[in-house]
């Protein structure tokens, strides 16, 4: 396969891009004015329990609460990871703030197939070390869980479980055998279990064990540190942004890292070397004038990621539409027509959504319930073969996924892990010029768009003097809210900038004027 990695670093963003054989197939963004919580562990206090719902609200600090599910909140894990304290005898360690209710559940009375109440097990007031599964989204808190896993470059340690998992994407039943076995002689010596990353495909004992030894050590240094703190407080944050992009994208099937930034590079490289050294050749730092999307056309392929239609290259479509309760996605013909066979055009069209479908959950990364909507086949057997390639394509996909069979009206339903807001969410808002039924562009967006195209205009007129004419709103939020941004810009480019509101510009256009009044025009 060949895959790359660009990661483009500025002032405002770092975006990460995944393209495989020139097609982009993931794109994950983080903005430096977020506070990002995923994969954090936190020393939470619980403010309700509510045994009726199986669910508790923990207070970790941030703005809203936390929501703690039973399913997150195992009895065993919960005496293992909170009652153990670090311990290597696995014994409670005295006046722990961790401790829970040395309760023994009482039998059958907590509902869907839960033997026990959440109630059993946590208090109001109680202290619990939590970590984040999924970012709060809209008005929801962030959802967390006490099963904590630490993860390394080649395995997962999950300190409460006893359970050995390996990568789907591994697909040699022997090397799978091997890995397993490998797990199994180390486990013997440490309590928790693990999953076998991607990455350790081809991996020696000794590398496996003493990666295992340090997220062990990581363990012990974690449990210390929630020792030491009160509760709402942050124990331990993950890896900034760049490097976890390495240390769970950067595999061998990786051409190149492209990277813009010179301190992005170089964190990256140091972390390369330290953990991945012979990939050290494949990170290389992208110096050319062109920006680094705009040269692999990310730009473009982000803009078509947040429109409802999609064209597939037979003449078809697909229309994607984001709903609070579900995923629809609808496959049409288009205006493809075929030869002669109508079964084998239909089926044909549909076999090619296939790939674009999926290519489009990740890139979009939508999650909750999704139903596809197929053109209807009348032959079983194309159905099971659109079917069988669905389940193939979804088995690239970094995200958990449950796919169900055709049901009676044609429609494949299925479920896809969300651990943060969609591509849409986070670069798009509501649309104010249509009472909130369509999207526009983030003011936050097109205000970083626009000192972009700034600093585009300058690079390609080479003029000290500019004028800038946009939306009264997002000249207002250049002027307020990233005012500090504005002033780095003119500074940085010994730039006389003029800035204009026009009420009556849309949203999300702009214009520039070189200092002697004619429109610049970017490539």
């Amino acid at each position: 396969m060949e895959k790359e990695i660009l990661i483009s670093d500025d002032e405002y963003e770092t975006r990460c891009a995944v393209r495989e054989h020139g097609v982009l197939t993931e794109i994950y963004i983080e903005r430096k004015a977020d506070t990002q919580t995923l994969g954090n562990l936190y020393k939470g206090r619980v403010e309700n329990v509510l045994p009726g719902m199986q669910v508790a609200f923990v207070d970790i600090g941030l703005d809203r609460h936390a929501f703690l599910h039973i399913s997150d909140l195992k009895y065993e894990s919960v005496n293992e990871t909170l009652n153990g304290s670090g311990n290597s005898n696995g014994k409670p360690a005295k006046n722990s703030t961790l401790d829970l209710k040395a309760k023994r559940p009482k039998s059958s009375r907590g509902g869907r197939g839960f033997p026990f109440l959440i109630s059993d097990l946590i208090s109001k007031k109680q202290e619990i070390l939590v970590q984040v599964g999924k970012e709060p989204m809209g008005n929801k808190g962030a959802r967390v869980t006490s099963n904590i896993t630490l993860p390394g470059r080649y395995v997962v340690y999950m300190p409460n479980s006893s359970n050995i998992g390996v990568s789907r994407r591994i697909e040699s039943a022997s090397e799978r055998d091997r890995l397993r076995n490998m797990a199994q002689t180390v486990k013997a010596d440490v309590e928790g279990g693990f999953i076998i990353r991607t990455a350790a495909e081809g991996l020696n004992e000794s590398e496996f064990a003493a990666e295992i030894r340090y997220l062990i050590n990581q363990w012990k240094q974690t449990r210390a540190r929630a020792n030491r703190k009160s509760a709402p407080s942050l124990v331990s944050k993950d890896l900034s942004f760049t490097n976890r992009i390495v240390r769970d994208m950067f595999t061998k099937d990786v051409k190149q890292l492209l990277i813009d930034s010179e301190a992005g590079y170089q964190e990256t490289m140091d972390y390369v070397s330290s953990v991945m050294p012979d990939l050290q050749k494949r990170v290389a730092l992208y110096q050319e004038n062109t920006a680094l999307f705009n040269a692999f056309g990310v730009e473009r392929e982000l803009k078509n990621a947040l429109s409802e239609k999609i064209w597939l290259k037979c003449g078809g479509h697909i229309i994607i539409q984001q709903t609070e309760a579900m995923v629809s996605i609808d496959v049409n013909t288009g205006r493809f027509v075929g030869k002669s066979d109508p079964d084998n055009t239909i089926l044909s069209a549909n076999m090619e959504a296939v790939e674009e479908v999926v290519r489009q959950l990740q890139l979009r990364d939508l999650g909750g319930i999704i139903v596809v909507d197929f053109i209807d086949m009348e032959e079983a057997s194309h159905r099971k073969r659109v079917f069988k390639m669905l389940q193939d394509a979804l088995r690239k996909d970094r995200a958990r996924t449950n796919i169900l069979h055709f049901s009676d009206l044609g429609l494949v339903e299925m479920t896809r892990q969300r651990t943060r807001p969609s591509l849409s969410t986070l670069l798009m808002e509501p649309c104010p010029y249509c009472d909130g039924h369509g999207t526009v562009l983030s003011i936050e967006t097109v205000g970083i768009q626009l000192f972009r195209a700034i600093k585009a205009a300058h690079r390609q007129t080479q003029k000290l003097e500019l004028r800038v004419i946009a939306n009264d709103a997002v000249i207002s939020h250049l002027k307020s809210a990233m005012s500090d941004k504005l002033r780095d810009l003119r500074r940085s480019l010994k730039l006389s900038l003029v800035l204009e509101p026009d009420v009556n510009l849309h949203l999300e256009d702009y214009r520039i004027f070189a200092g002697s009044g004619e429109e610049v025009f970017l490539d």
